[in-house]
């Protein structure tokens, strides 16, 4: 098996003798296996992002064909320097560490990291706090529920939880980076994302997602009552009792499809079953943003993301991508959650296939007018692919501070001109051109609908762009 450590030599090598943008535009052009063998670091089986099945990272597949075994906390495949347990003690449920909070784990920049995130789906209030029931009631026996979800389930005792106001995620983190001072920027490489267990869980919640009943019983323009999801007359929130307020949740168990390929599988009525691939990655990963003086502070909500990043809900963040994160505290502070198994664009429902995954990071500060790092992210989140750039542009990014703006329309004007940036001062595009360029090429997507804060992400294909070193 390649270790990181190995693919990272590997990469390096190739940099120094290309130049990196030289690497960048030759992994971009020749895509999928091309782009690893030119040296994406990706662990157990050196296949790039774009077409990694997941079952390049993951553990043996078990005689039924699922996930081989459970990754309960310290047990299995740890391939980072350093590992980062989910403990009840020292999570955060609902909420992100603020600047100043105590750290988890001091690591050195440049070192690897393992940290396991549970996924607060079949843990949290309504589904009845207790994921050995809830997860009984779709037939999982309990050596196959998460041991460190069960303990935060039972024994998480940091703040007092408020499901209705609280944000759902389980916290891990933060981690202090050796160096990291404001103004720097955290590169975080994503190495590996292992499914923990064989199922996920897809769930809309009443007054959330993309066809929300409004505050006061208002219904959203472009819509009617009756379009409402779920439905009005199943809404039970004025009983106070969050396992009484009619929320859906989807079990989604996982299968695998030929190959190792693992898939996700839910009915679909007439046409017997949908089936559709996993593509593992981290819905929240960030850096401490705000000061706060309580750990339950407005500021610290898990639900919006910020500059920091935090709950930024963007499906290209799967193996073989780099996230570049603003230092806002020293350390840097870096947290992880929202592990999802599968996430399409926008999130409509309100959550992705949710499920517990193992990651493996690499973790890397550089300093102001380091060449290694995008210009943009000095002052934005930015995503790196091996065959893409990615530009951020969210709604409100200092999250739950100063009201909550959810307007898809300055999510995408704000990533238009982080694009139009990084063209002009990272590649060296007349600004006018750059425009030209975007409208005739490049895909802004919708991230997420559903965060509060919504997000609109720009993608440059590398491939569009030769010659970048002449």
């Amino acid at each position: 098996m390649q270790t990181a450590d190995n693919a990272d030599e590997v990469r390096q090598a190739l940099i120094d003798q290309l130049g990196r943008r030289e690497f960048l535009r030759a992994a971009g052009a020749v895509g999928g296996l091309g782009a690893a063998a030119a040296g994406s670091a990706v662990l157990g089986g050196g296949v790039a992002h774009a077409a990694a099945p997941v079952s390049a990272v993951m553990p043996q597949a078990s005689p039924t064909g699922l996930p081989g075994g459970i990754l309960q906390p310290g047990k299995g495949p740890i391939p980072g320097k350093h590992y980062v347990p989910a403990r009840p003690d020292e999570v955060r449920w609902g909420y992100v560490p603020a600047v100043g909070s105590e750290p988890v784990l001091r690591m050195r920049s440049g070192e690897t990291v393992t940290i396991d995130a549970v996924s607060h789906e079949g843990i949290l209030e309504d589904q009845g706090r207790d994921p050995v029931e809830y997860f009984a009631s779709h037939g999982v026996g309990r050596d196959k529920v998460l041991d460190d979800a069960v303990a935060i389930a039972a024994d998480y005792s940091r703040t007092m939880r408020n499901f209705d106001v609280d944000g759902p995620h389980v916290v891990t983190g933060p981690v202090y980076v050796d160096g990291a001072e404001p103004g720097d920027v955290l590169e975080v490489q994503m190495l590996s994302m292992v499914p923990r267990v064989p199922y996920g869980v897809v769930s809309s919640r009443h007054g959330k997602g993309a066809l929300p009943r409004l505050p006061g019983g208002a219904v959203p323009a472009g819509i009617t009552m009756d379009e409402i999801m779920p439905p009005v007359e199943t809404d039970g929130r004025d009983t106070g009792d969050p396992t009484s307020y009619g929320n859906v949740s989807t079990f989604t168990p996982v299968r695998s499809q030929g190959k190792g390929t693992l898939t996700g599988v839910l009915p679909a009525g007439r046409s017997g079953e949908v089936v559709f691939p996993l593509d593992p990655f981290m819905g929240m990963m960030g850096v401490a943003f705000a000061s706060a003086d309580a750990l339950t502070a407005p500021e610290l909500n898990s639900i919006p993301p910020t500059l920091g990043g935090g709950n930024i809900d963007i499906n290209l963040l799967g193996v073989g991508s780099r996230f570049y994160l603003p230092v806002f505290a020293e350390g840097a502070l870096f947290y992880i959650g929202d592990p999802h198994m599968a996430m399409g664009n926008g999130e409509v429902a309100l959550t992705a296939m949710e499920g517990s995954l193992r990651g493996t990071f690499k973790l890397t500060v550089h300093k102001p007018g380091s060449p290694d790092v995008p210009s943009v992210s000095y002052a934005y989140p930015f995503v790196e692919t091996p065959q893409a750039w990615v530009l951020v542009g969210l709604s409100d990014p200092d999250g739950s501070q100063n009201g909550q703006v959810n307007d898809l329309d300055i999510a995408m004007r704000r990533a238009v001109v982080n694009a139009l940036d990084f063209l002009e001062h990272d590649l060296g595009m007349d600004r006018a051109v750059a425009y030209a360029y975007l409208s005739a090429a490049a895909n802004f997507e919708i991230s997420q609908v559903v965060d509060r804060t919504v997000g609109v992400h720009g993608v440059i294909q590398k491939a569009h762009f030769i010659d970048l070193d002449s």
